[in-house]
């Protein structure tokens, strides 16, 4: 009797606990069916919004390139009496620091002065450092920038319609002879945009490091990029035979006085402080490179030669194009030569080369034999006038 109670409590235990796993299976369920269907809709819903967001972001883009383009062709055409032609204004993204403190003294090529050194500080607001990732892996890279220093700048951006350029240029490798402006590499252009070419010695953040520079002090710089030998190097070129002459613009020799060293040596003490080298014997084979050619202007070499004279301020640039474009007749200037025998006696002018803040005084003779006198300091309000050259210690530090 005792064994068929418990097997009827056994059997009711079984069975309520079915009944129990079924129901709690079947709340479940629907429990998990109002949630599928509620996943669904809101999967939906992101759907939509999903759908509704990405047509108007590419409405707005829509939007943002009508508006670009009209900004553009407003921008490009601007005042411009002629709607046909368009302008491009562009910002300078970085600043060139170089040893060259005025116009005339700097190389009209780079690489001719290997010890020309300069330092190109870019713009952070503009230009990330992390843009300069990779440049380091060059040995040259090609800089475009423009050329600040030429006198019709104001005229050229306010008054472009208006502004009448010299179709040809006096080129000093003809003695003054006039070349179509496109046939040379004059600054003085229609789009004043230089191009050249300088050695990466270092990247170091948003500053680089380069020798060789044919860029005057506070160059504004527009863009750089790699030197590419394999597509910017042309064996075959060929060039005009004014210009095959490399040899026409070098001089006889470069002679040092007795009494230069200690000038320079007197200088230096308050000069290393902002200079880009290290010791004054490296600043003199800098002064020696740079005077390996005649670097005086056309106006230069058609004055006079008068006894005692000396060539006005050392801060003025005599390679102004006012002097150098004039229209007058060409007249006939001394031609350097070449002999290395006797060494005649030193012309009576006196010129100058003004390097970081040294002014180098020098004579040079009818047989393009250059000698160096002395070196002396800028009167502090002209130094004050020269870009500070905070990067020194950059090149400092890569000097050792």
């Amino acid at each position: 009797m005792a064994a068929t109670d418990n097997s009827k409590w056994f059997r009711a235990a079984i069975a309520l606990a079915v009944a129990v796993v079924s129901a709690t299976t079947a709340i479940s369920i629907c429990v998990l069916k109002k949630k599928s269907r509620d996943w669904k809709l809101r999967v939906r819903e992101l759907e939509i919004s999903l759908k509704a967001s990405l047509d108007q972001c590419a409405a707005e883009r829509k939007g943002r390139i009508r508006a670009q383009q009209a900004a553009r062709k407003a921008l490009t055409q601007g005042n411009s009496e002629n709607s046909n032609v368009a302008s491009y204004p562009m910002t300078p993204i970085g600043i060139v620091k170089s040893c060259f403190s005025t116009r005339n003294g700097t190389p009209r090529q780079p690489l001719l002065v290997p010890l020309a050194r300069g330092c190109l500080t870019f713009d952070t607001s503009q230009v990330p450092p992390a843009a300069l990732d990779g440049l380091a892996e060059y040995s040259h890279c090609w800089i475009l920038y423009v050329f600040h220093l030429n006198t019709n700048l104001e005229k050229l951006w306010k008054e472009p319609a208006n502004l009448k350029f010299k179709a040809k240029v006096r080129v000093p490798r003809l003695k003054g002879g006039r070349i179509g402006v496109f046939g040379t590499r004059s600054p003085h252009r229609p789009c004043p945009i230089g191009l050249t070419v300088a050695k990466v010695e270092a990247v170091q953040g948003h500053t680089v490091l380069l020798s060789g520079v044919d860029l005057v002090d506070g160059t504004p710089v527009l863009d750089i990029k790699p030197y590419l030998p394999y597509c910017d190097s042309i064996q075959e070129a060929t060039v005009a035979e004014w210009v095959e002459g490399d040899d026409m613009l070098v001089v006889a020799s470069v002679h040092f006085s007795d009494e230069f060293s200690s000038t320079l040596a007197n200088c230096w003490e308050t000069a290393e402080k902002t200079s880009l080298y290290a010791s004054p014997e490296e600043f003199q084979s800098l002064i020696k490179q740079v005077l390996s050619y005649d670097i005086r202007s056309l106006s230069q070499l058609k004055r006079p030669h008068n006894a005692s004279s000396e060539l006005g301020n050392p801060l003025v640039d005599d390679d102004d194009p006012a002097s150098d474009l004039e229209d007058d007749k060409d007249e006939n200037v001394s031609h350097i030569g070449t002999d290395q025998g006797l060494l005649p006696p030193p012309s009576d002018v006196t010129y100058h080369l003004i390097l970081e803040s040294l002014d180098i005084s020098y004579r040079i003779d009818c047989g393009g034999n250059v000698f160096v006198e002395k070196a002396t300091t800028l009167p502090s309000n002209i130094k004050n006038n020269i870009q500070n050259r905070s990067n020194c210690m950059i090149w400092r530090n890569k000097l050792g």
